[in-house]
């Protein structure tokens, strides 16, 4: 009720009063109007729309004020996920970098390590051709001295059987047994 005190008395010093006639009387569309409206915000009040109007707004701004704090949540948890994928992908890179590294390290000591092998390769290889050659050499020297012992034999054979006879050959069957005799005892 003290509510509505103040705006008739508002409505008092109206410019309504300043027109001709009876002021509270049914003819007058001015007092009409504000007996209507007095009554419209008698309703309102009567069905404390204010106050459901101000506890919708306050649900609204509550929902809002919940809406802000999950954007907020969100943002810090993708932020902490950002942080966590740059994080990681930095790990990423420095594993791959160290990766290619050791793979680059990896193959060089292959490329030292298969140009010794071939270096003692090669080095086997020459000395066993030298080994052959030596062999080969030594066969062939082999081979030309039985050669010619061989020859030297046959000529010596061939002179001695043209020079020999059946006397001189059974002399020097006899020395030559008595040279074996001498130095075997």
């Amino acid at each position: 009720m003290k509510k509505l005190i103040l705006p008739l008395l508002m409505l008092t010093a109206s410019p309504a009063f300043a027109s001709g006639g009876p002021f509270l009387s049914l003819h007058n569309t001015n007092f009409v109007v504000m007996i209507s409206f007095l009554v419209f915000v008698a309703i309102l009040l009567w069905a404390k729309v204010p106050a459901k109007i101000g506890a919708m707004l306050d649900a609204r701004a509550d929902q809002i004020k919940a809406e802000l704090a999950e954007a907020k949540a969100l943002r810090e948890e993708a932020r902490a996920l950002l942080s966590s994928y740059e994080k990681k992908q930095k790990e990423v890179q420095e594993q791959s970098e160290r990766i290619v590294a050791a793979a680059k390290d990896e193959a060089l000591n292959a490329a030292k390590q298969a140009k010794e092998d071939l270096k003692a390769s090669i080095a086997r290889r020459v000395a066993a051709a030298e080994d052959q050659i030596s062999s080969a050499e030594a066969s062939a020297l082999r081979q030309v001295r039985e050669k010619a012992v061989t020859v030297a034999i046959a000529a010596a054979t061939e002179i001695l059987a043209k020079q020999i006879t059946a006397e001189s050959a059974s002399a020097s069957i006899d020395a030559a047994i008595e040279q074996v005799d001498a130095k075997l005892h």
